[in-house]
């Protein structure tokens, strides 16, 4: 800081998006003056997309709620924090002594995987409830890529990281990085990191049904019909397979099939599989000619270094899973897993890899109306209306939400604003009054995000470099307001009945700093291997963050597997190889319109539409069609039109382009503001609609539940 009193710098990370870009935020009288990208920051390097001088959008947001609000026949009423605890427990108590534990469901949204009080606090009050109704935005977006990672190596949390910064050859499938600025791959600057590849001789490749912003900067994009991407990749590794491009390098640590062969050993089931889809027999089905598919596969299997990065467009589909395991395989069989250019797993200054819980769980129980499996303590999310609007024993008749906004991104929102309508009691911590919250018998609001401090735990588990930094608070918290991990501890604490607790309370110094700094210690970087390693105290007098490297190649040790070796062909997954060939055919025949989402730069979740500096502009939620389908179905650029599925209908905006393939229309995720009730000005007057209020719950990848809201069958006229 300097020493100007009434000025100061501070840096940070922003906490908006996966990339966690380093930042300098300049304060004076207590007023942010400017935002920009800190160009001491090794790992973003000065970059910062437009979410991050929102930050202080969210700050000064006049809608934000910073008190316990109790809502009653007459409108919200300000409660005290101990009477809103106090509240809380009792009803949530109420209704577990009376219908049992399940009865209290939860959910948790997105942001709490951006803030690490709610990462480490969180859990501990859902292991008090002890639900089986838990529920959170990882099965609408990544689950398919954790249940791989739990059957293939061994942790939900050993997702492989494409080297973007080395490889000689990247593939992207459903991926929009130029846009999201990395997911499940933290990539700041992924602009520049991109480009590189192709300068330094190397290629990019993207496979989307939409000539997306990522596409625009490589040297081959596909157009491919969505739902087909399985289908797709079966055919790379036939081709593979076919003409023996297959790599030996990781036969050692890639579990021996049961009917094994010397030659090719482990790699014996997947051979068979794929030996069903060669390129000819899908190229129909994927919109891509065969003469494509067997090039692509060539030229993959033959780069000097590559990686297949497979992302939300081909897990939020019906075979989710099928498609994240091929991708694994590929990289696998071609030798590009656990290589400087491929595939790597990082190795976190706070390894949660390493601590002796979280790795998963599966199928544990099941959803009791529709029999989605568990996976790591969760249910499905496509099963949470059900869950409340079906009567018997274990119905949800109450329910915690930590940050979350379902009735925008979960299928079928409208159902679940019926379901949240009809439950006895609700509980929100959440600092707005937004379409999901204002069914809430309680709101608890935490403090905004420049006002705690804040470590990146999982985007520095999922980096293309191993990194870490630590953030100070920018501002102090407001008089009477309470951190997340505050008022998570408190209602653990009234819902125990700890009288001892409850008098001591959870101060400063028993919060997740502390934790942190213990995790740092003990971590692969820590200072008990040394005098010189990493702890809170390292990380405080480097406030710009710390690079620690490239990722290095850590197999067979990194594996959590039993036996430290790769299963290459679980049968759980492989058995779905089964639907996907029965399925071939319909893929093939020509259908309806089928509706994908899309990313937007500066979006991410649906509260960021409530901050004048993102919203400027023009309507962003239209739907993008090709002028060939709209010169078919007789509608102009001009025109409204009605979009229907088999569960509802909304209207939006159209806008042509030849930007998307024929056959596909796009709208963007996170809209639909106009519902009554919400207090969020600046989303009211820009609502959109939400796509979502269509998405089919019933359409699901099998093996995860993972809700599969991309390539909806859709109807569209206009009116």
């Amino acid at each position: 800081m300097s020493s100007n009193p009434t000025s100061s710098t501070h840096y940070r990370a922003c906490n908006l998006c996966e990339a966690i870009c380093g930042l300098e935020i300049q304060v004076e009288d207590g007023e942010i003056t400017s935002i920009r990208g800190d160009a001491d920051d090794p790992f973003s390097r000065g970059h910062i997309c437009p979410k991050a001088v929102a930050l202080q959008d969210i700050y000064r947001d006049p809608d934000r709620i910073k008190h316990p609000m109790r809502r009653t026949a007459t409108g919200w009423q300000r409660l005290e924090w101990d009477e809103a605890f106090d509240f809380a427990a009792e009803r949530l108590r109420a209704t577990q002594e009376q219908h049992g534990r399940d009865a209290v469901g939860a959910y948790l949204g997105n942001p709490n995987v951006h803030n690490y009080g709610s990462i480490l606090y969180g859990p501990p009050l859902l292991r008090t409830l002890k639900s089986r109704n838990i529920f959170s935005a990882t099965s609408i977006d990544q689950l398919p890529h954790h249940v791989c990672g739990y059957f293939m190596f061994g942790h939900q949390l050993l997702l492989p990281i494409p080297d973007i910064d080395r490889t000689d050859f990247l593939l992207v499938l459903g991926g929009n990085p130029a846009v999201s600025n990395g997911s499940l791959m933290t990539a700041p600057d992924v602009k520049k990191r991109l480009k590189a590849i192709r300068k330094r001789g190397g290629q990019l490749v993207v496979v989307d049904p939409r000539y997306t912003e990522t596409a625009k900067l490589a040297d081959r994009h596909l157009f491919v019909r969505p739902g087909s991407d399985a289908l797709l990749l079966a055919a790379l590794l036939h081709t593979i397979f076919d003409e023996g491009l297959t790599s030996t390098r990781l036969v050692g640590i890639v579990r021996n099939d049961v009917d094994r062969s010397a030659e090719h050993e482990g790699f014996d089931t997947v051979r068979k599989i794929t030996a069903a889809f060669p390129p000819s027999r899908v190229a129909e089905a994927t919109g891509i000619a065969a003469d494509e598919i067997r090039q692509l596969a060539r030229d993959f299997a033959t780069a000097p270094s590559a990686v297949c990065y497979g992302r939300l467009g081909v897990s939020v589909q019906e075979f989710g899973t099928l498609c994240q395991w091929l991708v694994n395989v590929l990289n696998i069989v071609t030798g590009n897993l656990d290589r400087p250019g491929g595939a790597m797993f990082t190795r976190p200054a706070l390894d949660l890899v390493a601590r002796p819980y979280g790795g998963g769980s599966y199928a544990r129980w099941r959803s009791r109306v529709s029999g989605l499996p568990e996976f790591g303590g969760e249910l499905p999310v496509a099963a949470m209306a059900e869950e409340m609007l079906t009567p018997g024993e274990g119905q949800i008749r109450s329910l915690v939400t930590v940050a979350g906004n379902p009735v925008l991104s979960t299928p079928d929102g409208r159902r679940l604003e019926k379901a949240l309508a009809g439950l006895e009691f609700m509980i929100s911590i959440d600092f707005y009054i937004n379409e999901t919250t204002r069914h809430a018998d309680l709101i608890l609001p935490p403090t905004s995000t420049l006002e705690h401090d804040h470590y990146d735990v999982v985007f520095h588990t999922l980096a293309i470099r191993n990194t870490t930094r630590y953030s100070q608070p920018v501002f102090e918290p407001e008089e009477d307001t309470r951190h997340d991990w505050q008022i998570l501890t408190e209602l653990r604490y009234r819902l125990e009945d700890d009288p001892k607790r409850l008098e001591r309370g959870p101060s400063l110094e028993d919060g997740p700093a502390q934790t942190l700094d213990a995790g740092l210690r003990a971590g692969p970087y820590g200072d008990r291997a040394g005098a010189e390693g990493l702890s809170l105290s390292a990380l405080k007098v480097a406030p710009h963050g710390i690079d620690l490297g490239a990722l290095e190649s850590c197999l067979p040790k990194r594996l959590k597997t039993p036996d430290q070796k790769i299963d290459l062909a679980p049968t759980i997954i492989v058995d779905d190889i089964k639907r996907l060939g029965n399925r071939l055919n319909e893929l093939s025949a020509p259908g309806s319109m089928v509706m994908i989402g899309r990313r937007q730069v500066r979006s991410n979740n649906s509260w960021m539409h409530n901050y004048p500096r993102l919203m400027r502009g023009k309507d962003r939620c239209t739907l993008l069609m090709h002028p060939t389908d709209a010169e078919r179905l007789g509608v102009s650029t001009a025109d409204r039109v009605t979009i229907t599925s088999k569960i509802g209908s909304i209207t939006a905006p159209l806008e042509l382009t030849d930007n998307i393939m024929p056959g596909v229309v796009s709208l963007p995720h996170g809209w639909g503001h106009g519902r009554e009730g919400t207090q969020l000005a600046t989303a009211r007057n820009s609502p959109g609609v939400s796509l979502n209020d269509i998405t089919d719950p019933s359409r699901i990848d099998a093996v995860s539940g993972n809700a599969s809201v991309n390539g909806l069958p859709v109807e569209i006229v206009v009116g």
